[in-house]
């Protein structure tokens, strides 16, 4: 299966007029230079060049924030149905903010509608070129079709703000009952809330704008744990155990929290203690119910039973880096990604274990740190990075480079995509900003929303649905 790779940036020269006084205009007097892809970390701009976004690659791209920078967020699940495909769409969202005075931060719970889009041919069976009798004005009538279809104007954001001492390291909802999430703050404190009369009144609101959001909601939280020495990243809830959920921070200490009731947990006040440095984050198996990983400065990875005690049950060199972000494989629960702060990022199979190397795939393609890494939950073999070097990148890990196809590609194309030639072939999309984290959205197969410091994305790559697997499959 060939590449089929289109980078939304792509570098453009703008047109220079004369530098003698001949009256000559910038059209005539300089040609036009065909858009190439841009590559980060490798390519520099040239004076009187810039950088635009290809519009073309996706089928949706919507960006909005909600004043302060966020560091984290999360998707949260809702009613509306899964797998759903037909714009506009609606999404929720949790997510803490990172603000200048720690008095100043929240938590926002909003709901995004209206979220327009269409769905583009990867590679277009028909242009205005070949067919000289279509004129631009019925071409520009046939898109503005298409996007009515699946919705049109801006989407509507719907905001409530929930009053959070210090800034929001990381938040989680938990997948089985979405309006409980989990925060970890900078003060070293981890709270649970429950989120439920905030997302309830954002279900039922219609009104357009942006709700609540010069109002802070004084809300006091579920449970307010401060056993943890240190302030953390890690956290997780576990995807098999309804309300059963793993911290930890940035000593070396891992917390096991036990529901009680719905509302009420038993935090184990031993910790769980295998790394030499801060824990960085944190996975619960796909379909273990007392298995979890956990990834260190110190530059592995281990493996713990909550059934064997304190101790990792294994442990395995993953990195010559701090190793910052894992992510369990929930369609083949024997595969884990991990990412660097070198900037690379392996592919583990536990299955491997034994032979004392579980590392399958290892890329070098980002320049900095990897800040987030998260497999799709509709095809186990597509996963997305998000890096410090400005990029979301996605990756299809069963394609291998295939000449023939290529070149009839590039053929169909007429070479237009302009793509360079050691482009790993596994990589299918490229998305810039300067990253923090992202998501997959569960529901709506080939959505990702991410966070930067200017805001939140949410993206449709135009080449991703057509590896999603069909409602026949």
């Amino acid at each position: 299966m060939a590449r089929t790779l289109k980078n939304p940036k792509k570098a453009k020269r703008k047109n220079k007029g004369s530098k003698k006084g001949d009256g000559a205009s910038a059209s005539s007097s300089v040609p036009t230079i065909q858009p190439r892809v841009w590559q980060p970390g490798v390519d520099e701009l040239e004076e009187g060049e810039e950088l635009q976004c290809d519009s073309s690659a996706y089928n949706s791209l919507h960006a909005f924030h909600i004043g302060w920078p966020c560091l984290s967020f999360d998707i949260v699940r809702d009613s509306l149905g899964s797998d759903r495909k037909d714009f506009p769409h609606t999404v929720y969202f949790v997510t803490g903010t990172q603000a200048e005075k720690a008095s100043w931060n929240s938590i926002g719970v909003f709901k995004v509608s209206n979220v327009s889009g269409k769905r583009r041919e990867l590679v277009p069976t028909k242009s205005v070129e070949d067919d000289p009798d279509m004129d631009a004005e019925s071409s520009d009538s046939e898109d503005s079709e298409d996007e009515e279809e699946g919705g049109s104007g801006a989407p509507v954001l719907q905001l409530r703000k929930v009053a959070h001492h210090g800034c929001v390291n990381r938040i989680r909802a938990m997948t089985q009952n979405p309006h409980i999430c989990a925060s970890w703050a900078d003060s070293g404190h981890v709270q649970v809330w429950d989120f439920s009369s905030h997302l309830n009144a954002l279900a039922e609101s219609e009104t357009e704008g942006v709700q609540g959001a010069s109002s802070v909601f004084n809300q006091a939280p579920l449970v307010n744990f401060r056993g943890h020495k240190d302030e953390g990243y890690a956290i997780d809830w576990s995807p098999v155990v309804a309300g059963r959920l793993v911290t930890g921070d940035c000593k070396n200490c891992i917390h096991l929290w036990e529901p009680t009731s719905g509302s009420t947990w038993n935090v184990d006040a031993t910790p769980f203690v295998g790394h030499s440095a801060s824990v960085e984050d944190l996975q619960w198996s796909p379909t273990e119910p007392h298995a979890f990983v956990s990834c260190s400065v110190d530059g592995t990875i281990a493996i713990w039973d909550i059934r064997l005690g304190k101790s990792p049950a294994a442990s395995f060199k993953a990195h010559d880096a701090d190793v910052n972000v894992v992510s369990w494989n929930r369609q083949a629960s024997c595969m884990l990604a991990s990412g660097s702060d070198d900037g690379t990022f392996s592919i583990h199979d536990f299955r491997l274990l034994k032979d004392g190397n579980t590392v399958v795939a290892h890329f070098k393609y980002h320049k900095y740190p990897v800040t987030s890494i998260e497999w799709s939950p509709h095809e186990a073999s597509t996963l997305a990075v998000s890096s410090s070097d400005n990029q979301l990148t996605i990756w299809d890990l069963s394609l291998e480079k295939d000449e023939e196809e290529e070149a009839e590609f590039k053929a169909q194309t007429r070479e237009q995509v302009n793509a360079p030639e050691d482009l790993p072939p596994q990589l299918l999309f490229v998305h810039q900003k300067d990253l923090k984290e992202l998501h997959w959205h569960a529901q709506i197969p080939g959505m990702i929303v991410s966070t930067a410091a200017d805001g939140f994305n949410i993206l449709m790559p135009s080449n991703i649905q057509s590896t999603l697997p069909s409602n026949g499959s």
